[in-house]
């Protein structure tokens, strides 16, 4: 019988020939992120519950100070620092302001083939590279960082096979809306969610890291894609090769197939207080909103940039909104400030800020107050995921959430 990507990738990481879904395998894990949302806890853990503390391989961990950047008040400068000062004692690969753990990680670091363990839930985004990321608690993740091992109950496979091309003005965002709505936030618990077929050769690596970014949305365990000549011009772009590059057997058990036709995509807006509540934005259309969000692991890229700049240029942010532009890493960041993008949303009234990840997170900046509406590119939406617990978060593409930013309601690009 054949295997899946997933399975490959993990029998890989287990030392063994075959694994099929169900089994439990120890694991050799390639690479541990964690960010400044938890690592503040692992490090307590292991300065306070361990007899022999020690780190299996250092080379492995990656830490990312991403959250609350720069640190909102004492407490949160208290654990960054301890997190900062970890790194340093022990040399583990440490970023501070360069921007989004998700997006520092496929530029940096991740490889097609690895097992990646991270401590926050969107790491199935490196399945765009064809790597097996998952996110996991501060038990499970100090656990591999001692021993360099973990255990994995080998997923089932949802796959969807995807065909024509995405509509002029719609977005990989938009697609994976519909996916998560049509299968539901728990259709894909601990399922890995696979994609493949002719229509995914027409989806850049910004579209390929947005949908694999979501997955976790529907309950995945991971996300995952072939790897193809487009993955790997961008792995050469910096400077990496893969591992292992995998693809699904002909005989590979699936537990469900999907066909999906990209040109009948429509724009989407998923509404609170969950990712699967969907509609067609133009259904949403004149919902008044007080702040939008550009940015986050999920579409703080240059292409969204680059999407919102063309949609907001010669125009002006609503008066009463405030408009947030949050590029996801430095990179970015300096790649728009040369295209002369940060300058268009600036003088369009928007306020850019430092590569963090801002309101998506919801702890520190731009969070917004009671009754308040948030339409975002962030990656969630349920109840006070953006600020007071009483406020509304609509999700929808860079696109839609700038032309609502001008119009001061909801609207898609096209009814500007």
């Amino acid at each position: 019988m054949g295997m899946t990507i997933a399975e490959k990738i993990i029998a890989r990481a287990a030392g063994a020939d075959t694994v099929k879904a169900g089994e439990i395998h120890t694991v050799e894990v390639d690479q541990l992120l964690s960010n400044d949302g938890t690592t503040h806890l692992t490090i307590d853990m292991y300065n306070q519950k361990l007899k022999h503390p020690h780190i299996a391989d250092v080379k492995k961990l990656v830490w990312v100070m991403d959250h609350n950047v720069p640190a909102d008040s004492p407490k949160t400068a208290a654990s960054q620092k301890k997190m900062r000062d970890f790194a340093r004692e022990h040399g583990i690969t440490f970023y501070e302001g360069q921007g989004v753990c998700h997006q520092i990680m496929m530029e940096n670091h991740v490889c097609p083939g690895e097992l990646i363990f991270g401590a926050d839930s969107h790491t199935c985004a490196y399945g765009a590279l064809g790597a097996f990321g998952t996110g996991v608690g501060c038990t499970d993740y100090l656990y591999a960082m001692v021993t360099g091992r973990s255990w994995v109950l080998v997923p089932e496979t949802l796959r969807f096979r995807l065909t024509g091309r995405l509509p002029e003005g719609v977005s990989a965002r938009d697609l994976i809306l519909t996916v998560i709505g049509k299968i539901g936030a728990n259709g894909a618990n601990y399922k890995a969610m696979e994609f493949t077929g002719e229509g995914l050769k027409t989806l850049t690596m910004s579209d390929r890291i947005s949908i694999c970014n979501l997955c976790v949305e529907a309950g995945a365990k991971t996300a995952l894609m072939e790897v193809d000549e487009t993955a790997m011009e961008y792995l050469h772009a910096h400077g990496r090769e893969p591992k292992a590059c995998f693809q699904s057997d002909d005989d590979a058990v699936f537990a469900a197939t999907y066909d999906i036709d990209l040109s009948t995509i429509v724009p989407i807006v998923a509404k609170p207080h969950f990712v699967d509540n969907i509609c067609p934005a133009k259904e949403a259309a004149g919902i008044r909103i007080d702040e939008a969000f550009l940015g986050s692991c999920n579409n703080g890229r240059i292409e969204d940039l680059r999407v919102g700049a063309a949609v907001i240029r010669g125009k002006k942010v609503h008066p009463l909104v405030r408009f947030l532009v949050v590029p996801a890493s430095q990179a970015v960041y300096r790649q728009a400030l040369e295209e002369g993008i940060l300058q268009t949303f600036m003088e369009a009234g928007a306020i850019v800020m430092n590569p963090n990840c801002s309101v998506c997170w919801g702890s520190c900046q731009g969070v917004i107050g009671e009754g308040e509406t948030l339409i975002s590119t962030g990656t969630r939406n349920f109840k006070g995921r953006a600020g007071h617990k009483d406020s509304f978060v609509y999700l929808a593409s860079a696109a839609t959430v700038t032309a609502s930013a001008v119009k001061g309601e909801i609207a898609t690009a096209d009814m500007l």
